[in-house]
């Protein structure tokens, strides 16, 4: 029995009582580093059984083949079966090592989750990721999705994940496993400067901690308003495309206010497009919608990789072909 209660575990119950109250299976995205063993951990506790380990050997990394190593010996040493997924994530031309590596690990992970047919893959994101995640939202002049940090719970390639340690500082997982003396991995690559949230992490992190202490609880707090506030916008987004039509009625744009256009357009894009337009690229659209005065005024935009054009009376996104 452990000496001190783990605590992941009243976190972990709060998340599922409201987000997954009677899984019948729960994945669990292990690296095997600090965080994701003390998640492992507890959601055994809770759900003895019934969890399912997904370890990513990623291979970007000489230490990577120790990861799947200690991976191993602690889901042995604990009973809780495992799974490892080898994954290309070699940045393409243009891409970031870390989104890369992101885009690769939630494609496998959503996968076997699939084939495990589990109610949920569990991260274990905690609240100084969500710090790191709305400093660089700041950083980038990100609007209300950016700031709304990472969701506790989504779906993605049609798997459901869930964050429940979100509101856990790390240094609190880290003193409850070391004092229980339970192993766990240090990725290397996390002192590595090229790396955008490292250099938050070793450089911002502690200034900003400096100047006021206890921040992550107050950038969360940023990011649950503005999570609510989006949520808002979407709402007030699909009721306005509802009325104009999708495709979009120019003249129905045109009734709208300014900011209401934006919104509803940003909305009918992502859809469309599955990205919303730069912030550059929406103002030229609703620059050329308010010059539509006429029939014969053309319109036409690139927005991600396709264009937004004129048909008629209405606007049409046109994907690449």
């Amino acid at each position: 029995m452990p000496a001190s209660p783990n605590p992941c575990g009243p976190a972990l119950a709060d998340w599922s009582g409201r987000q997954l109250p009677a899984p019948r299976r729960v994945a669990i995205a292990y690296s095997a580093g600090a965080d994701s063993t003390a998640l492992l951990l507890a959601a055994r506790s809770r759900w003895p059984g019934r969890v399912h380990a997904i370890h990513i050997h990623h291979g970007l990394q000489s230490a990577a083949d120790e990861f799947e190593q200690q991976a191993r010996a602690f889901c042995a040493a604990h009973d809780v079966a495992l799974t490892v997924l080898r994954v290309n994530a070699a940045a393409a031309p243009g891409q970031s090592p870390e989104d890369a590596a992101r885009r690769a690990r939630y494609e496998a992970l959503a996968r076997e989750g699939l084939d495990l047919e589990a109610d949920a893959v569990l991260l274990g994101h905690h609240a100084d990721d969500q710090a790191e995640t709305v400093l660089l939202a700041l950083s980038r002049g990100s609007g209300l999705p950016g700031l709304s940090g990472m969701a506790e719970s989504f779906v993605r390639h049609g798997m459901a994940f869930g964050r429940p340690l979100l509101p856990l500082r790390a240094v609190a997982l880290r003193q409850w496993l070391d004092a229980e003396g339970l192993a766990y991995v240090e990725d290397p690559s996390n002192a590595d400067p090229r790396l955008t949230r490292n250099r938050i992490r070793h450089v911002l992190s502690p200034a900003w901690e400096a100047c006021f202490p206890g921040y992550q609880e107050a950038l969360a707090r940023t990011a649950r308003h503005a999570a609510q506030a989006q949520a808002l916008l979407d709402e007030l987004a699909a009721a306005d495309l509802a009325a104009v039509g999708e495709p979009p009625a120019i003249a129905a744009l045109q009734a709208l206010a300014r900011v209401r256009q934006g919104n509803a357009l940003r909305m009918w894009l992502k859809r469309c497009a599955g990205h919303a337009p730069s912030e550059a690229q929406l103002s030229e659209l609703l620059d050329q919608i308010a010059a539509c005065t006429t029939r014969g005024h053309r319109l036409q935009i690139r927005v991600s990789a396709g264009t937004v054009q004129r048909a008629g009376e209405r606007l049409l996104y046109l994907p690449p072909i």
